[in-house]
């Protein structure tokens, strides 16, 4: 029969000695672990005579519940003092500044789009937009433009199915408009369009544009070039002019093209007119007592044209570093 005395002392002995929470359970494991010798002369005592089983017994079991104690106390030791480490190895100083987290910004195109939406906004118009599958219906036929119109041939236009195609120019959005409500109207039309274009430095098969329209009585030439004039002076400075040169546009009659004052000469920024009366008919508008006027622009050129970039692919490229500089973040 083992002597309790010298168990609890070697016991203790270990316990106390253990440097880590690893180390204290392998003395746990030792002590009172179900081979330690402990554990076992507990078990042997059933092979004592009956006179000695109470004692011994009574003698083994208070010496396991000190030396568990014990455990129980040093595991604590243990734990406070990982805690004190880890909390001086990992400390932070809340009061460095912190680091600064990268963040993405708006695209110079959505940039653009919105401050020409807000221009507008101020001016009291409001802001529609339509599908980009279209019929030929809206697309063609309620502006203006005949079957035998070059811009519907196969090498202009992208067609989907018979009738169906993907629209040229955001004017559809303004025939639904027309076609939903009464006049007064004042909208612009921000989308994105498609032409079967070879990309280059200038072109590309999608891009984006801003139509704006405006149909009540009285409306004249005059109303629209002093729209255009408070438009280009908000997007290109106070010093700007613009000048009307005249054009041709199936859907407004007379039309003109716009162009806005570029260092010593001019620079072409967007097409416009008035609206064509048969284009008020093909919508249910009386064009004996209504007139208005619409135009076009390029959101593409309107931001090259400001930010002075030279090829529009460089807006669909998703170069970062290019983008970057022009980021409003």
């Amino acid at each position: 029969m083992v002597d309790p005395d010298t168990l609890l002392a070697d016991a203790l002995a270990q316990v106390d000695a253990a440097p880590n929470l690893a180390a204290l359970e392998d003395v746990r494991i030792a002590t009172v672990g179900r081979n330690a010798p402990l554990p076992l002369a507990l078990r042997d005592v059933g092979t004592l005579p009956p006179e000695e089983r109470g004692e011994a017994g009574k003698r083994l079991n208070i010496t396991r519940q000190q030396i568990e104690a014990r455990l129980t106390q040093r595991q604590a030791q243990l734990e406070s003092s990982a805690l004190a480490d880890t909390l001086a190895n990992d400390r932070i100083d809340v009061t460095l500044p912190g680091r600064a987290m990268p963040h993405g910004g708006l695209h110079v195109l959505t940039q653009t789009r919105r401050e020409i939406e807000q221009i507008f906004l101020d001016m009291g118009y409001a802001i529609a937009e339509g599908p980009e599958v279209e019929t030929e219906f809206n697309n063609f036929t309620a502006l203006n433009i005949p079957d035998d119109h070059p811009a519907k041939a196969d090498s202009d236009t992208l067609w989907v199915s018979d009738g169906v195609l993907l629209r040229t120019h955001t004017s559809p959005v303004q025939v639904r408009v027309m076609g939903a409500q009464d006049p007064p109207v004042a909208v612009i039309c921000p989308g994105r369009v498609y032409r079967r274009d070879t990309q280059d430095a200038t072109h590309s098969p999608i891009f984006h544009q801003v139509e704006g329209l405006v149909i009540d009585e009285g409306i004249t030439l005059a109303h629209l070039k002093g729209t255009l004039e408070h438009v280009t002076k908000r997007l290109f400075g106070e010093d700007r002019k613009i000048r009307l040169r005249s054009g041709f546009f199936p859907f407004t009659e007379p039309s003109i093209e716009v162009d806005v004052s570029w260092g010593d000469g001019w620079m072409e920024i967007l097409g416009a007119g008035m609206v064509d009366p048969n284009v008020l008919e093909h919508v249910g508008y009386d064009s004996t007592k209504v007139t208005g006027f619409a135009f076009g622009m390029g959101i593409e050129r309107i931001a090259m044209l400001r930010h002075g970039i030279p090829d529009i692919r460089m807006l669909y490229d998703n170069d970062v570093r290019f983008l970057a500089q022009l980021s409003n973040s």
